[in-house]
């Protein structure tokens, strides 16, 4: 087979710079230096007889080759990874191999804080980076980066195959000498009390469910502490009367180290479906087949030995609203 002596090595550095469009971060992507990244690009530039980057005002923009090139570069990497990765069986007592997963800080939480112990004793060798999902971006997916996404049902893109992980339910959350929660909230309790919110994006321009929910109704809360991570939210009501509106998985979690008690919100909030989805080029891979079993097996461990009476909210009140579930679209 006749390249023509082109470095296959080479359309690493053209995807960097074809996803970056700038030689600088092309450059730590491909953990390469600026002179040794602008250097690849000019023996692609030589090979393919086309500028494919040209500057336009402070940007770099592709040529229309370079645009027509994007998609099947990509492609070839991924073919490439895929038989790297091809082979009968996964064996995770020995494997050395690198799983990418991207996920918000809450699924890092209910799901990987159940996981790590079981895949430290059967894959010991194994290393999971784990990337924060602080925008519902599915280019990263895409572009085939991360072995495994997790997100909400909802998000997941059509174009590769899902899994359904795991349903939650959101709850109330206070501080265990917040007086002005007792076992059962009203409507103008819950309106009268300052909140701490969760929005996400880099500008926080992203509601949260619940925040969606309530804004559908007409009421406006009182909000009073706005973070970007769900994590924070359990510390950030101790020593207050605020309250939040959290999942019940994380607001149990943290139950059993911070003084919290939980209570049923006074409107009905759909659950939440949480997914996993991976790049259709990995569908069958065994790592990354063994990787989604071991998740699911994780959480219905936990779930199991995790059930106790106290932690759940008292009987719920009448609803003064309510609200269809979402219909949800799922790709098999």
């Amino acid at each position: 087979m006749d390249f023509s002596g082109l470095d296959l090595n080479l359309l690493v550095a053209m995807d960097a710079l074809f996803a970056e469009r700038n030689v600088s971060r092309a450059g730590e992507r491909l953990h390469l230096s600026q002179s040794a990244t602008s250097g690849a690009l000019a023996r692609l530039r030589e090979a393919f007889r086309d500028p494919l980057l040209v500057p336009v005002g402070r940007k770099m923009t592709l040529t229309p080759l370079a645009e027509g090139l994007v998609e099947p570069v990509r492609e070839f990497l991924l073919q490439a990874e895929a038989i790297l990765h091809n082979s009968p069986e996964f064996d995770p007592a020995t494997s050395t191999r690198k799983f990418r997963l991207m996920m918000s800080d809450y699924v890092e939480t209910v799901v990987m804080t159940a996981a790590l112990p079981r895949i430290q004793k059967i894959a010991p060798r194994v290393t999971l980076e784990l990337w924060s999902k602080v925008e519902l971006d599915a280019e990263t997916l895409e572009r085939g980066e991360i072995d495994l996404s997790i997100t909400p049902t909802r998000y997941l893109s059509p174009k590769h195959p899902s899994e359904r992980l795991f349903e939650d339910e959101f709850v109330c959350l206070a501080w265990s000498g917040n007086q002005e929660v007792q076992d059962r909230m009203s409507l103008d309790t819950y309106l009268k009390l300052g909140h701490i919110v969760v929005r996400l994006g880099r500008l926080q321009q992203i509601p949260t469910i619940d925040e969606w929910v309530v804004e559908r109704f007409g009421h406006q809360r009182r909000i009073e502490v706005i973070t970007t991570a769900f994590n924070l939210v359990p510390q950030l009501l101790i020593g207050t009367s605020r309250i939040a509106t959290l999942h019940r998985r994380l607001a149990t979690f943290y139950q059993r180290y911070l003084p919290l008690k939980l209570v049923t919100p006074p409107i009905e909030i759909p659950s939440l479906e949480e997914s996993m989805q991976w790049h259709r080029s990995r569908d069958r891979d065994p790592g990354t087949v063994w990787l989604r079993a071991t998740l699911k097996d994780a959480l219905e461990e936990g779930a199991m030995t995790s059930r106790v009476a106290s932690t759940r909210p008292s009987s719920r009140p009448p609803l003064r609203y309510r609200l269809p579930a979402a219909r949800t679209r799922r790709q098999k």
